[in-house]
């Protein structure tokens, strides 16, 4: 993983200096809330219902265990014992105090991490495929591209006060999942059109994508972009958006609502403008320092394994538990002996997302023993273990079985992705964590969630979308009405390779109603379904009405 160099070391510290300063200021009073606003979100640093929030920055999703121990003693010493990993790929604490502030952030620091840019009008956290480097289906790994990217974003002067605040994300895989076309720039390494398998690769580049008060999918700008040309060419689409974005209504200021008002074609024709009157040598990084930078994402020195190991065989055959685990978190390996392994932070009844401080250092230890010492961070609110020796997953799964992240559902119905809601946030106008939890004990039985397959739940608890809720193959989303929560369900929705805004079935429910209702669109599913057909897809082949029938039966049901 990418190690910093004198240049990010001296520029983290002198950041965390100049945000102490701020800080003793604020403390002081020689700086107001609203003055102080606009610096302490430059620096990951929100105001919430009962505390400040701390949003720290976990580049492309890749974290050390040196790194994660350090999130443990903040977590610690600062917070409640906790933390909580978000659809960003970054870590929240939502109980510090100002004033500890600056010691955390030099903490971080002396790990090799921030919370630059986590907040703010500016290019946030570039995000990546959790499996990246290790996927049998990947092209090329990405995060080299996206610590590119990152160096170049940072403290850009011409992009550090956006319109609104402005998301990357990049795959290098056959399949999407980093959720590329709801950002509002995805990029895909792609091979050249003509080369093929034998030619070089580049970028598949899609803007305009985006969820909250307007959700959409991102649209096509280029099939195809050389990878000299990739830092001048987003400069030239940040350029067009920094100059013509609206700034006059911050809910119409994200770069979708530019591309949906002018058109793709228009705002592809003033890019490609913008782009031929810039100089791609001077704004690209040297082959040097782009060699220097692959050079951190090498892959590790494997052994010579072999694939599915007799001693595994056997453990799965006797273990139903171990076998189910290594089924439902187990993801294929690039390399023959070798598995990546999702490590579920929802556990039955659980806030998704939540670790404890002892459950971060669990996992760092197994990361040195059983991973090279890397962690993975997916946008779905889980932890990834990605270069684990098949002949090791027996001790693993144990040593998670005795305390630790140890669910087998990774993909099912119970893996929910949820924001913290009402619990915490200022801006939310319902609870979030109260629904999962709620469903996650509905459907808890392991037999129950393997029969349904594989179903993406996401909740979010107001329309700032930070749940996903609109690409949930079933949504869930919190509102206020007449001053009592009501949840607001859609169906169909997909952040994959098909994306997909889910459509609403009806009107808003009550908090108590809403697992007999998602039980509903279930039971309509598993009575639709053709042999091996997962419920999104039954979704798309049926359409959406034979639901919106169940979940309007089931409202004259309650009203009755």
């Amino acid at each position: 993983m990418y190690r910093y160099d004198e240049f990010d070391t001296a520029f983290v510290r002198d950041r965390v200096a100049q945000f102490s300063t701020q800080v003793e200021r604020r403390l002081s009073g020689a700086l107001t809330e609203d003055e102080f606003k606009p610096l302490r979100l430059q620096n990951g640093v929100y105001l919430q219902l009962h505390a400040y929030m701390l949003r720290i920055a976990i580049p492309y999703g890749t974290l050390s265990a040196r790194q994660l121990r350090q999130l443990a003693l903040i977590g610690e010493r600062f917070d409640r014992g906790y933390g909580h990993f978000t659809t960003r790929q970054n870590l929240q604490f939502n109980w510090i105090q100002l004033k500890d502030v600056p010691e955390i952030l030099s903490l971080l620091a002396d790990v090799e991490m921030h919370a630059i840019q986590t907040s703010g009008n500016c290019i946030r956290n570039v995000t990546a495929d959790q499996f990246a480097g290790v996927a049998a289906d990947e092209i090329e790994d990405p995060r080299p591209v996206a610590e590119l990217i990152r160096q170049w974003s940072t403290a850009h002067p011409e992009f550090s006060f956006l319109p609104r605040k402005f998301k990357i994300a990049v795959t290098g895989a056959d399949d999407d999942r980093a959720a590329v076309a709801v950002h509002d720039i995805g990029l895909r390494i792609v091979r050249h059109p003509e080369t093929g398998e034998t030619g070089e690769t580049g970028f598949a580049v899609l803007v305009g994508g985006g969820l909250g008060r307007t959700p959409m999918v991102g649209k096509w700008v280029r099939d195809f972009l050389p990878k000299p040309h990739l830092l001048a060419y987003l400069e030239a689409l940040m350029r067009v958006y920094n100059a013509e974005g609206r700034r006059d209504n911050k809910y119409k200021a994200r770069v979708k609502i530019l591309v949906h008002e002018i058109g793709i074609e228009a705002f592809r024709d003033r890019v490609e403008a913008e782009f031929v009157q810039l100089d791609p040598a001077r704004i690209q990084a040297d082959a040097e320092e782009v060699a220097r930078i692959a050079r951190y994402f090498a892959p590790p020195a494997y052994a010579d394994l072999a694939d599915n190991p007799s001693a595994l065989r056997r453990a799965r055959a006797a273990n139903g538990e171990f076998d189910r685990w290594v089924a439902q978190n187990g993801f294929p390996h690039k390399v023959p002996g070798y598995q990546a392994v999702t490590l579920s932070l929802k556990g039955i009844g659980e806030a998704p997302g939540d670790i404890t401080s002892a459950g971060m250092r669990l996992v760092a230890d197994l990361a040195v023993r059983h991973s090279q010492g890397e962690i993975r961070v997916t946008h779905a609110q889980n932890l990834v273990l990605p270069d684990v020796r098949q002949d090791e997953l027996f001790d693993l799964w144990q040593a998670l079985a005795a305390g630790g992240p140890a669910t087998a559902n990774a993909g099912l119905i119970t893996d929910i992705i949820a924001c913290p809601g009402l619990d915490y946030c200022a801006l939310a106008t319902a609870r979030s964590i109260p629904i999962a939890q709620a469903l996650s004990t509905r459907f808890a039985a392991p037999e129950r969630q393997q029969e349904i397959g594989p179903l993406a739940i996401k909740i979010s608890g107001c329309i700032n979308a930070c749940g996903h809720h609109h690409v949930g193959h079933i949504g869930i989303l919190g509102l206020e009405k007449r001053g009592e929560e009501s949840y607001q369900i859609t169906l169909g929705g997909d952040a994959g390779n098909d994306s997909a805004i889910g459509e609403i079935l009806g009107p808003g429910l009550g908090a108590s109603e809403v697992p007999d209702a998602i039980e509903r669109l279930v039971e309509t599913y598993l009575d639709q379904r053709q042999p091996g057909e997962t419920f999104v897809n039954t979704v798309r082949r049926i359409g959406v009405q034979p639901f919106k029938t169940a979940f309007a039966r089931e409202l004259h049901h309650d009203a009755a």
